[in-house]
């Protein structure tokens, strides 16, 4: 499982390269790996649905949501887009995560 898990995280990082994305997690990075921050991604979701900076589609997540995959990888979720990339980092950073990885 871990095998996998870190291959998902090195195909998302190889991905992301769009300005707004769907969804996204906090990242910590231990020689050179990035390792899943669960807390760190729960409490930066959060952060951000409370984020109102502006009229930009990333100013604000009104529908940021925690969400699981099989109870495995949580994550923040917006369906409407709304989680910019730069933003995502920095409640990650805010809350103790090293980075992030969206897409």
């Amino acid at each position: 499982m871990k095998a996998s898990f870190t291959f998902l995280i090195a195909a998302l990082a190889a991905g992301a390269v769009a300005d707004l994305h769907y969804t996204g997690f906090c990242v910590d990075t231990d020689g050179g790996v990035d390792a899943y921050n669960r807390a760190a991604t729960e409490k930066a979701c959060a952060a951000y649905k409370n984020r109102n900076t502006g009229s930009k589609q990333w100013d604000t997540c009104p529908d940021c949501t925690v969400k699981s995959d099989q109870d495995i990888l949580y994550y923040c979720d917006s369906a409407a887009q709304h989680i910019g990339g730069d933003e995502l980092n920095y409640y990650c950073k805010q809350n103790g995560a090293g980075g992030s990885l969206a897409w």
